[in-house]
């Protein structure tokens, strides 16, 4: 067994103060009295109060979430879909290139998804707006919340669903009384992982987004560009916070969800003896 070396406790922590040290930054001075946001001027949450009372930011921040929301429910379906034809499907023509399909947002380039998605828009005559964003992001999140559905139906014990056909039900009624609520833990985390990655987003919405809707991501670059403000800082947590909740919720459901197995395959096996 290896032990827990000073040089892997300073490589870690090294790693982790890069990572998270200039969000904790950024959090710190969007609390700040001053306007120079380099500047300590003292604690201060004014700058919270100006950001709501900023329309700009207010209205990208309901079409990002508004976008969010359709876009993750539209791929949590789509997904869990995917995953149950490729997990239960078995062998089938078409199967690779469908895999390939589903999986090629998960390595494509964000760059090369957003300007073919913008080319089909304009190709279809689809104006850009709220519409092209929602199904722009349903197309690359699909793929994650079929990597997390598929790893929980690869472990799902079918004999429960063989034993609810066999008193009568039908493979639809197996499906949604017995397989769906099992994995339901795993669609839900899908969920929260594609709703966080449309929030965060923007490279791809920044190729299909309209002059009628535009994302809280796009609002803050262009902002950043003209140069940094306190209401940016404060933005910024506000989102980091919520991509935080989210993350954490997410965590804590697939822990129990697994934790919840383990304790009903335990209680199986005594059944079993």
């Amino acid at each position: 067994m290896r032990r827990f070396t000073w040089f892997n406790a300073t490589s870690l922590s090294f790693g982790l103060a890069f990572l998270y040290l200039p969000m904790l930054i950024l959090v710190i001075y969007s609390f700040n009295e001053s306007k120079l946001v380099t500047v300590w001027a003292g604690f201060s949450t004014k700058w919270y109060g100006e950001l709501f009372q900023n329309e700009a930011f207010l209205d990208a921040a309901w079409v990002t979430v508004k976008v969010a929301v359709m876009s993750s429910t539209i791929a949590s379906i789509l997904g869990t879909m995917a995953a149950y034809v490729l997990v239960r499907g078995g062998r089938f023509n078409g199967r690779t290139l469908f895999s390939g399909m589903i999986y090629a947002p998960l390595v494509m380039p964000e760059v090369i998804t957003g300007l073919s998605l913008l080319l089909l828009f304009i190709g279809i005559g689809l104006d850009r707006g709220v519409l092209t964003i929602v199904l722009a992001h349903t197309t690359f999140s699909m793929c994650y919340v079929s990597v997390v559905v598929s790893s929980r139906l690869v472990s799902f014990d079918r004999s429960l669903e063989e034993a609810a056909l066999d008193l009568g039900c039908s493979p639809f009624e197996a499906f949604r009384l017995v397989t769906l609520p099992i994995i339901a833990p795993a669609v839900i985390s899908g969920w929260l992982l594609a709703f966080t990655l449309s929030l965060d987003d923007l490279v791809i919405a920044s190729f299909t987004a309209g002059p009628s809707a535009t994302t809280l991501p796009i609002k803050i670059f262009s902002a950043v560009r003209l140069g940094v403000s306190p209401e940016i800082n404060a933005l910024s947590t506000i989102m980091i916070s919520i991509v935080t909740v989210g993350v954490i919720t997410a965590s804590l459901m697939s822990k129990r969800a697994t934790v919840r197995q383990q304790r009903e395959e335990r209680a199986a096996e005594r059944a079993a003896d």
